[in-house]
């Protein structure tokens, strides 16, 4: 397996600190009645994980010049609307999960009911964090930033892709099924996070379809690795229970197509997303590593 670029890892590692940074200010500890809502919600956020999503974010800024600081507000948003969906993935009526990012899951370390509101709250809190006047100067950009977050995390994005996952446990789903499912539940919040920094620093259309091409086969490909390293991966390694795809008897892209095409197949999907970036003219290298990272990870 390819080793993580040093520049790359340095890279991640940078954005894992200051997002855990921003975190701490956007999520306070409070002297309150309902403090026990705030430390859950801390659990769930602070408790490590590659941060991917914000980096895309920060990445895709910098392309376009955005204040990092402003970046850095939409960056902690997306990872609050993906904090608030492994919360809710892991209760009982749902994955079931008792181990998440290598501790115990916010549902077991608290309780059912708080693990629920802590989500509710994580979601909510994203889009305040959106609509401040702090994340962007432009009424209008703050707005298409609401917006395309909403569209990515509701009905028609993962929640959508989450009530099929549920379905799939007790249907027989084909391959361009799945597809779909994926494609809601986790590429359309890495398609936000790919484009939010073209949003942010007002792109053009071209610009941006690219972004967008780009987070569609890296999220196919995050997926397919994930699937791979539920097949293949260790409880030590992903720091999640591994295993439980096929012990739901539910169909994959590993399961349809077998090991060795799946992990072809993310290769080919992660050449595809590199190519999309070719318009930056050299200066999108980070994200195009990113493409190869996804496909290489153990965890």
């Amino acid at each position: 397996m390819p080793s993580l670029s040093k520049t790359l890892t340095a890279a991640m590692a940078d954005t894992v600190e200051q997002v855990e940074a921003a975190i701490d200010v956007l999520l306070p500890r409070v002297d309150l009645p309902e403090a026990r809502l705030f430390e859950a919600m801390r659990y769930g956020c602070l408790g490590g994980g590659k941060r991917l999503r914000p980096f895309l974010v920060m990445e895709s800024a910098r392309l376009f010049g955005v204040n990092p600081a402003c970046a850095l507000r939409a960056a902690a948003a997306v990872e609050f609307i993906h904090c608030y969906s492994l919360v809710h993935d892991d209760l009982p009526a749902m994955d079931d999960s008792d181990l998440r990012r290598g501790r115990p899951t916010l549902h077991l370390e608290y309780d059912e009911a708080t693990a629920i509101l802590a989500g509710d709250a994580l979601l909510t809190v994203a889009f305040e964090i959106l609509a401040d006047p702090e994340t962007h100067e432009d009424a209008q950009v703050r707005c298409r930033l609401v917006s395309a977050l909403a569209k990515a995390a509701g009905p028609r994005g993962m929640v959508g892709g989450q009530m099929l996952d549920l379905m799939a446990e007790h249907q027989t789903f084909d391959i361009g099924a799945i597809t779909r499912l994926q494609r809601l539940k986790t590429g359309e919040l890495i398609a936000f996070s790919a484009t939010a920094g073209a949003i942010l620093g007002r792109a053009s259309p071209p610009q941006h379809h690219a972004l967008q091409a780009y987070a569609h086969d890296l999220g196919l490909a995050f997926q397919i690795a994930d699937d791979l390293l539920d097949v293949e991966g260790t409880e030590a390694e992903t720091g999640k229970s591994v295993g439980r795809d096929e012990g739901a008897n539910k169909a994959t892209f590993v399961s349809i197509l077998g090991v060795e095409r799946a992990r072809e197949q993310a290769g080919r999907l992660a050449d595809q997303a590199m190519a999309h970036l070719d318009i930056f003219e050299g200066r999108a290298d980070m994200l195009k590593q990113v493409a190869r990272y996804v496909v290489d990870r153990r965890s």
